[in-house]
């Protein structure tokens, strides 16, 4: 092979692949010829290359990390022979001139370092051979199956873009693989005979031989070769007047011909809106649509999907080409601009809705359902899910500027939430110029960047404006640029003989355009758009016969709150919004004060099940006010518990102090047979985070007033010692990094009483390591500054605390015997053994810990010194099994050795072994939501 240095010959890379399948060491064999063309204005000394497939290497690489930070432990666990890495054989240039290369430090990036600097408009060919150890599909979906099938994406090496500048992009699981545009490609595959293939490249020439098949793909200007090698041909071919399409898209109960017909449609679609597609075919695969499917209602399993076949199917396959057309079609950086391809894909979305499907509900055929038909959520549209769930994030301050980098976006954000606002915002953006406008400016946009090795988020703003005959300088500077909530409202509505005077208010501060609509009945005979102004503004209407003024009627603009966007112009009393009380919770309506019940159910020993109704006030978005109210019967006391509580949240800035909240809450339940306890708490709590929404680290500081009431039955009035009633100020800060691989948190406690002072610390660590050996240390200290009561009843806990502050979920608090006896919270001293003498009234030092021997199954080690006044000071400690089957949420710990000596071999071991369970609904919610937000 001859390798030779070319200059000033070719403006463009191009691209030769040679690999060999190995399927019995699940790897391939490469030799790959790349011609680099310097195309930037700089001499450069070295070529930055990517290799996404080292990146499951190791559990240092920035894709362990990104997994880490959505709680998912599957690589950082696996094996060696599930990971996926690259070991490179050469790398020459001409003459079989060896270059040097080296890994950057993130693994899944290196440089070759070149002879001499590469001149602008210079060329050199690169020879490189190396071979790759796939990883398993389980982590990301790409990589290998057991059944020997392969679906490879970003595989072969490819230089980075450099932009002044090299982007260096790692691997973050994230899809956006920013890489220098090709003239020409090749890639000849061998592979096994039983498989077939699959690619967005074009297939050039087949053959077949006693040891496998060849395949040689060819493609002009398209990024990356997508190869799908499986057991069955599940792809099918389709072609329509404007488009070849190649796909495995299914859907039950919807025939191939319908299919056919489906994708024809889409295709005019496509061509209408996007034109001519450049390359021999338009690959729509079943897992790029796995990856980035249609959610909310979607997300339901198949036998209760509400939708047409039809419309499922087309809604799906449309999703998956419009994101596969746009990155094959414009080549723009991909985590820096990811909004223009979110906005374009979702406003696309929404128009194909308004042309095919207009009368669609979100809920389908369930909005037609008794039971369902009722609710507000049965009323929207399609296309009001894109600012329900843009809304999700916002009312939850975890809303990102659209120009945030794709890898610095939270999941929810990444995946939902920001390309939805981009999607509504170029529906915005069409409703204030005009549709046509819009529409225009994607044509032009496409057309003009159809092929060009460079694009940006620039160009198609220099589109937009220009097209645009109204300023859109708010739109590229507020709506993308910054994270600035929309809300406004009308402050006041006055009447004249021809003509209505409205003055608005700008809640948020935000100059953004607002469109003000004129009712009678339900049909609109009057609609105004304004231009942005931050405070208050007076505008005069004529009268066109208006019953109702309403904001944003058409609910285009994402406003932050929309239940104040409307003004009745017959009187005082027809402004008051009527109240409404619904089953279940539901989306907001603007038009009524909504109040929401439902039946719940909770337990403990000394009511047994409490079945009541819970009545609040909060729908799917989060409120700022909010009250929950929810009395319960006890059957076994026949009388009445349960509790409830007001709250108001105040959200602040991104980072920093980012939310205050300000309650008063209060609850009665039974905490022993006939023996009642009431409380009543106001407090107040402020919370701090980083810049950075993906870090998991949080600070709390909260301050409350616990007022315990308690009505004890005469017949263990003598077995209480302390006063029945009881206020405990409590003050109590909290600094936790919630990450699965690294977790930390410190907490500081100081309580005031009548009767007692008392401080104490926490600190907790969890480390899983690279050998997978898991460390769990706890330290937990605690000291009385005051101490005048008379009982153990505040004291320190070596076990099992009283919780006289009844925040702990005890199934049965007061119990000493029996199953929910044993059942153990790990607080104040944490032993898992239970010692006659548990309680310390001057000071408390316990270390716990423990590490694992395989998987879920540890030894677990306690000590600690307990101080009493009077008595002195006692050492103890304990071990033995724990069984960590769900960190928090449900373990199993079986003691061994104590200073109770070697418990397992005493004969009533089974009253000694403890457990963790987490009955709450939402607490274990939170462990299958935390990775979104």
């Amino acid at each position: 092979m001859v390798f030779f240095m070319l200059h000033n010959v070719s403006a463009q890379h191009t691209n030769s692949v040679f690999a060999k399948i190995i399927p019995e060491e699940e790897s391939i064999a490469v030799q790959q010829h790349y011609l680099y063309v310097n195309q930037s204005e700089d001499p450069l000394e070295e070529i930055w290359f990517y290799d996404w497939n080292n990146s499951y290497s190791s559990k240092r690489t920035p894709l362990s990390k990104r997994f880490s930070e959505e709680f998912n432990r599957g690589l950082h666990l696996a094996r060696q022979r599930d990971r996926g890495s690259t070991d490179i054989i050469s790398i020459v240039a001409k003459n079989y001139k060896g270059l040097k290369w080296e890994y950057a430090k993130e693994e899944d990036l290196f440089k070759v370092i070149l002879p001499e600097a590469l001149a602008p408009g210079d060329s050199i060919k690169i020879h490189f051979t190396y071979n790759l150890k796939l990883p398993d599909t389980r982590f990301s979906g790409y990589g290998y199956k057991d059944n020997g099938e392969l679906y490879l994406k970003d595989w072969y090496f490819s230089p980075l873009a450099y932009r002044d500048g090299w982007h260096k992009y790692s691997n973050k699981n994230l899809d956006d693989l920013y890489t220098e545009q090709t003239a020409e490609s090749e890639v000849q595959v061998i592979f096994p005979k039983q498989l077939y293939l699959n690619s967005n490249y074009k297939l050039g020439s087949e053959s077949e031989f006693p040891q496998g098949k060849q395949v040689i793909l060819k493609e002009k200007g398209v990024l990356n070769c997508e190869l799908f090698l499986t057991l069955e041909n599940n792809f099918t071919t389709h072609l329509t007047p404007k488009l070849r399409v190649v796909s495995d898209i299914e859907a039950k109960k919807y025939n191939s011909p319908e299919q056919g017909a489906s994708i024809i449609r889409i295709a005019d679609f496509l061509e209408e809106y996007l034109g001519e597609y450049p390359h021999d075919h338009l690959l729509v695969s079943e897992m790029d649509y796995n990856r980035y499917p249609l959610y909310g209602i979607n997300q339901l399993p198949s036998f209760v999907r509400p939708y047409e076949a039809r419309f499922q199917y087309e809604m799906k396959f449309l999703k998956t080409a419009l994101r596969t057309y746009l990155r094959e079609t414009i080549h723009m950086d991909p985590r820096a601009d990811k909004w223009v391809f979110d906005g374009l894909t979702n406003y696309l979305m929404i128009r194909f809705v308004e042309e095919h499907y207009p009368d669609q509900k979100w809920l389908g055929k369930l909005s037609k359902v008794w039971g369902f038909r009722s609710f507000n959520l049965a009323k929207m549209g399609f296309n009001d899910q894109y600012n329900l769930l843009h809304m999700l994030s916002v009312r939850s301050n975890l809303d990102q500027a659209l120009s945030t980098p794709n890898d610095s976006l939270i999941k929810l954000n990444q995946k939902i939430a920001s390309g939805y606002k981009a999607g509504l915002g170029l529906a915005y953006v069409a409703d204030y110029i005009g549709k046509d406008k819009v529409e225009a400016s994607i044509q032009e946009f496409v057309r003009e960047r159809k092929g060009l090795p460079i694009s940006s988020a620039k160009d198609y703003e220099r589109i937009l404006r220009k097209v645009s005959d109204k300023d859109l300088d708010w739109f590229f500077t507020e709506y993308v640029q910054t994270r600035k909530k929309i809300d406004y409202r009308i402050k006041k509505v006055e009447q004249g003989e021809d003509s209505i005077r409205v003055t608005l208010k700008n809640k948020r501060g935000t100059p953004v355009p607002i469109s003000l609509f004129g009712l009678q009945g339900d049909s609109v005979v009057s609609k105004y758009w304004f231009s942005g102004f931050d405070s208050v503004k007076r505008f005069s209407i004529p009268k066109k016969g208006e019953e109702r003024l309403v904001l944003n009627y058409n609910k285009v603009i994402p406003e932050f709150n929309q239940r104040d966007n409307w003004k009745s112009l017959g009187g005082f009393l027809s402004s008051n919004k009527k109240i409404r009380f619904q089953f279940f919770k539901d989306t907001e309506n603007p038009y009524y004060n909504q109040f929401f019940y439902v039946p719940i159910a909770n337990y403990n020993i000394y009511d047994g099940i409490t079945p009541g109704i819970r009545l609040y006030n909060k729908t799917f978005l989060e409120r700022q006010f909010r009250f929950d109210i929810a009395p319960t019967y006890s059957f076994l006391e026949r009388t009445l518990v349960g509790g409830g509580g007001f709250s108001y949240r105040k959200y602040h800035g991104k980072s920093g102090l980012f939310v205050s909240n300000y309650s008063i809450g209060g609850g009665t339940s039974h905490f022993q047979t006939n023996s009642r306890y009431t409380t009543i708490t106001p407090s107040v709590s402020f919370g701090w985070r980083p810049g950075d929404l993906i870090s998991n680290k949080r600070q709390f500081l909260n301050a409350r007033w616990r007022n315990v009431f308690r009505n004890i039955d005469p017949a263990i009035a003598n077995e209480i010692d302390t006063d029945p009633d009881y206020s405990v100020f409590n003050v109590r800060y909290i600094n936790r990094d919630n990450d699965i691989i690294n977790f930390k948190s410190m907490e500081l406690d100081f309580q005031y009483s009548r009767d007692f002072t008392k401080v104490s610390f926490e600190w907790e660590f969890r480390r899983l390591f690279q050998n997978n050996r898991q460390i769990n240390l706890r330290l937990y200290a605690g000291k009385f500054l005051r101490n005048q009561t008379n009982s153990d009843f505040f004291s320190f806990a070596l076990d099992r605390p009283t919780d006289y502050l009844f925040d702990l979920d005890y199934l049965g608090r007061s119990e000493a015997t029996g199953l929910v006896s044993q059942q153990i919270i790990i607080a104040e001293g944490g032993f898992k053994s239970r010692f006659e003498d548990a309680f310390a009234n001057d000071w408390l030092v316990a270390t716990n810990g423990s590490f694992n021997l395989w998987r879920w199954i540890e030894l677990y080690g306690d000590l600690g010194f307990a101080s009493d006044n009077p008595g002195g000071t006692r050492f103890i400690y304990d071990s033995g099994v724990r069984l960590n089957l769900v960190t928090d949420y449900f373990e199993l710990y079986f003691p061994l050795y104590s200073n109770l000596g070697w418990e397992i071999a005493q004969p009533d071991y089974g009253t000694r072994i403890r457990f963790i369970v987490t009955v709450s609904p939402k607490t274990l919610t939170g462990l299958f939501t935390r990775k979104w937000f």
